[in-house]
């Protein structure tokens, strides 16, 4: 039986994945993943949302309200040490995506808010690249539209790519409860790629009462909805893991409560 953590990706086609808010049974975080053969085109209207359009793989143009951004993205792979290109979108506005190239494309939304906020493109040699974790906890972050970015109102939009026979998220941590600066609500999306494609890879979500345990065996393109809970995930050996985080909640401000039982691995040498 299919978790309804997971959301399993079309394997042919224009859309790849679609998570709503309504599929998902939360407030704020949408995401949908999308292949376009080269000179094909998405519209996409943000209405009350706000937008962040990631360029996966490919080469895209991006025409917002008449205004063209051409020749987003150089990666031919979610794999390469590349930085994405995007571009941040607010409310009311209509968005058309024309691939340059064959290309796949991520489309990050949330709730858009009250305050303002204008269309930027996300320069990809701007975005903050760190590592993380030691040894097989090992794990290279983008930080695409981070939480001390103020481009957005609620988004926040991080790529994490994890070595075979590592993990990530890992020790175990949680953000679900309203509680600053000790911790923070975000509901979260992980959208996974696996390379070679083939490949598979475990997320575990759950909580410190049970009451939500689930396991889910993720393949390329397959994402694993985060309402509540630690979410740990592992790449077996051989295979190479990606995925594109995106978080929102009711304050945009990312602190996390790692679980205490598996705290312990941070102070060991």
């Amino acid at each position: 039986m299919v978790s309804p953590l997971l959301a399993k990706a079309a394997p042919t086609g224009r859309e790849i994945v679609n998570v709503t808010p309504e599929r998902a049974g939360w407030t704020h975080v949408g995401f949908r993943a999308v292949r376009l053969a080269k000179g094909e085109s998405e519209t996409v209207v943000t209405a009350t949302r706000e937008l962040c359009l990631v360029v996966l793989t490919g080469t895209v143009s991006v025409t917002i309200d008449g205004q063209t951004h051409a020749h987003l993205g150089t990666r031919k792979s979610v794999f390469e040490e590349v930085s994405p290109a995007a571009v941040y979108v607010p409310a009311g506005k209509t968005v058309v995506v024309l691939a340059e190239t064959d290309a796949e494309v991520g489309l990050c939304t949330a709730p858009a808010g009250n305050t303002p906020h204008a269309v930027k493109v996300l320069d990809p040699a701007s975005m903050r690249r760190s590592v993380r974790g030691k040894g097989t906890n090992t794990r290279y972050v983008c930080d695409v539209l981070p939480h001390d970015d103020p481009t957005a109102a609620h988004l926040l939009v991080v790529e994490v790519l994890t070595p075979a026979s590592h993990s990530s998220s890992y020790p175990p941590h949680k953000h679900d409860i309203e509680q600053p600066p000790v911790e923070t609500l975000l509901e979260e999306t992980y959208y996974h790629r696996l390379n070679p494609p083939q490949g598979f890879a475990f997320q575990r979500v759950y909580t410190d009462d049970r009451t939500l345990d689930e396991a889910c065996a993720v393949e390329n393109h397959d994402v694993v909805m985060v309402p509540r809970g630690y979410h740990p995930v592992t790449a077996p050996h051989g295979y190479d893991l990606y995925y594109l985080n995106v978080m929102a909640g009711p304050n945009r401000f990312w602190v996390f409560k790692n679980d205490p039982v598996h705290e312990w691995m941070l102070a060991a040498k």
